[in-house]
């Protein structure tokens, strides 16, 4: 029998003592549970989707800029490194990675904005939330259950927050709000990969763009310590060469710094297992040094790139192609297709069209926006 977990810390999330599935099925025979995880997830129509979901900039404003597919994939590679730096379990954090933004709008966070919005009377709307709504109940590819049954720890891994309310209905996967207790390693691990992705990619896209310069970028501490080292190793270096040395040598410090400081905590704490894990703070940390740096980053980011004019403008945009079509379902809810219709039900009615939303494409809700309000499309 293969040993998928001989490698693995004792604190780590090992395959073979996973609380399991809701459905019980056979071994997976020469696969890991988590790696059966990731092939459902990969093999899922949501994430086939993801290709055609904004990151930041709408996806026909150009063919180079990340997607939420190649943010996904760009998380689960980073977390793949930083978990065999510490001897967690790579498979859980790729299953992870790549499964979190399954139940992101279109549109990026504006459109889970405007979604929660008009969700308000009906429960609302959060994209991790719909992602584990997607995993457990509207993906259709198994004849014996709904969702892909994927196991309790690439659940919790997915569901980063979640409100009390929301969190009582979730049984023992929601526990751990209730009770102020941690998710494994690897959903902790997982978390940091993820803004370790967007914040550098972020950069990459944003000067791509013409929204951010290499001036502005430079009065960030971060990023100019970064930019110096590399002028001072290639000089003459210009251009995007110059660009992609500086963001390569900010993931290298930040991806180094996560697992120093990491590695330092779990050896203070000494964990005996996940178990010991859940109860304690969390392990799965940057430097204080770090998060300081990280936080101008993103906070640079946020008044200079998400809310620059330009930006701006295609939010105002999105937020009225989602409003329409959910007030346009909402009013006639025969405009939806048959398989979205719900009789007698306002508020399942209301979560229907929901999940029809965010399960669109960019370019879908677009094209069904035209489609309803168009008059040339009669």
């Amino acid at each position: 029998m293969l040993d998928f977990d001989a490698r693995l810390a004792p604190y780590a999330a090992h395959s073979s003592k996973s609380r399991g599935r809701v459905h019980i099925e056979p071994p997976a025979g020469s696969r890991s549970e988590f790696q059966r995880d990731r092939d459902r997830i990969i093999h899922s129509t949501a994430f086939r989707r993801l290709e055609y979901k904004t990151q930041v900039f709408l996806n026909h404003e150009g063919d180079l800029f990340r997607t939420r597919l190649t943010h996904s994939i760009e998380v689960a590679q980073i977390g793949r490194t930083l978990a065999r730096s510490l001897a967690l379990n790579e498979d859980l954090v790729e299953a992870t990675a790549l499964a979190h933004d399954l139940g992101h709008t279109p549109f990026g966070h504006v459109g889970q904005d405007v979604l929660n919005e008009c969700m308000k009377d009906y429960g609302g709307f959060e994209h991790n939330l719909q992602s584990l709504r997607v995993v457990d109940e509207l993906e259709e590819h198994y004849g014996a259950f709904d969702g892909l049954n994927l196991t309790f720890e690439t659940r919790e891994g997915i569901l980063k927050h979640c409100s009390l309310t929301n969190a009582r209905q979730l049984g023992e996967l929601g526990r751990r709000f209730m009770e102020r207790s941690q998710p494994s390693l690897e959903a902790q691990l997982t978390n940091l990969a993820d803004e370790i992705a967007y914040n550098n990619h972020d950069i990459d896209d944003g000067l791509r763009s013409g929204l951010l310069t290499m001036a502005q970028m430079e009065e960030v501490t971060l990023f100019a310590r970064h930019r110096h080292t590399v002028e001072t190793q290639y000089p003459g270096l210009a251009g995007r060469r110059a660009l992609y040395e500086t963001i390569r040598l900010m993931i290298t410090a930040m991806t180094a710094d996560l697992v120093e400081t990491s590695a330092a905590l779990l050896k203070e704490a000494a964990p005996k297992d996940i178990d010991d894990v859940r109860a304690g703070p969390p392990l799965i940390r940057f430097s204080q040094q770090m998060r300081t740096e990280t936080t101008e980053l993103k906070r640079f980011l946020y008044a200079n790139l998400y809310r620059h004019f330009q930006v701006n403008r295609m939010r105002v945009k999105a937020s009225r192609v989602v409003r329409e079509l959910f007030e346009a379902f909402l009013t006639d809810p025969v405009l939806l297709p048959n398989d979205y219709q719900v009789e007698g039900d306002p508020l399942r009615q209301a979560r229907k069209i929901a999940d029809y939303i965010a399960g669109m494409t960019d370019r879908y809700a677009i094209r069904e926006h035209r489609r309803i309000f168009s008059l040339d499309h009669f």
